[in-house]
């Protein structure tokens, strides 16, 4: 059931000893949702936790360094920027029909939680997160902002996808005009800094790149036998569908990742016209019209031919 801020509001105050869950492979959205949620909470005198299926990427660290594990049985659980139980990865079994209240902002929400609170326009779930405490009359803390910053910088790839709302601006200019945070100290964090394993990644798939459709979409494969060979966090490989997307002229940019054999985790970024939720939803997946993913499970030549066929069904809808 979709809900209004004040009836979220509404929930959160009425709500005690709190698991806040987080996606798989999570990014800076969920991780700064995640953990600007656990200090609003903390705010208003409640017990919070935050879980993720995989471990708090090292490079966030700054945003949960005040962090505070308690052990306790939850009351209530929530969760923030996940838009499909799928997405809670090995928490699923354990926790996806028991979703409280999700907070989220994609337009792909299926609502398996019992109460969403869907900002489909919204740039982030960062973003949502703010309107959020500030409905309730919070005042954002240092650790808030950074999280909040966070969030909506790393969704908008720093200001310049076309999912940045005016909104988003005057958010970051909020928090940048109230905050005495280092902006271009985080930004190098989030955009700049590239290990050695991550700056050979890129290169090989440079290397490796795929054409189609008179080369208009670009391919790109993770696979699990060349990351055996580079010193490489999972974490370090956020950001990484942008590679597809640099190549002149390209309308879709498609990043195939090996999770195990013949699975793959598919990332869809779209440039201008194609709707790429749309794709990878009819590959049993989601998310938004210029950025999307999904899971399929065949050999790599097989997926691949999956993935093209549909770029291309999308390509034809979107002339």
């Amino acid at each position: 059931m979709q809900i209004e801020y004040l009836d979220a509001i509404d929930i959160i105050k009425n709500s005690d000893d709190i698991y806040i869950i987080t996606h798989q492979s999570p990014d800076g959205d969920t991780i700064g949702a995640g953990f600007s949620l656990y200090y609003m909470l903390k705010a208003i005198g409640k017990r919070a936790k935050v879980i993720c299926p995989d471990d708090f990427p090292e490079r966030y660290e700054y945003m949960y360094e005040d962090y505070v594990e308690e052990d306790f049985n939850p009351k209530r659980i929530f969760a923030v920027d996940v838009a499909d139980e799928k997405l809670l990865g090995d928490l699923a079994e354990l926790y996806g029909d028991k979703v409280d209240l999700c907070i989220d902002h994609h337009v792909s929400n299926t609502g398996y939680a019992k109460y969403t609170l869907l900002c489909s326009y919204a740039s982030a779930t960062c973003e949502v997160m703010y309107e959020l405490i500030t409905r309730m009359g919070l005042k954002i803390t240092e650790n808030m902002a950074k999280c909040i910053y966070t969030g909506i910088a790393t969704d908008t790839g720093c200001f310049k996808y076309e999912n940045t709302s005016a909104r988003a601006h005057e958010i970051a200019a909020a928090l940048m005009n109230e905050h005495k945070l280092k902006y271009s100290a985080l930004n190098r964090i989030l955009f700049d800094i590239k290990s050695e394993g991550r700056i050979k990644l890129e290169a090989e798939l440079m290397r490796t790149m795929e054409t189609y459709l008179d080369n208009r979409c670009t391919l790109v494969c993770i696979t699990k036998e060349f990351l055996d060979t580079i010193d490489i966090e999972g974490s370090e490989l956020e950001g990484v569908t942008a590679v597809a997307m640099q190549v002149e002229g390209v309308e879709v940019g498609v990043t195939m990742k090996e999770r195990e054999p013949n699975v793959y985790k598919v990332s869809m970024r779209s440039a201008n016209d194609v709707n790429v939720s749309e794709i990878c939803k009819s590959l049993g997946g989601g998310g938004h019209v210029k950025a999307a993913g999904c899971l399929i499970k065949a050999p790599l030549e097989e997926a691949k031919r999956l993935i093209i066929d549909a770029v291309a069904k999308g390509m034809e809808k979107a002339t």
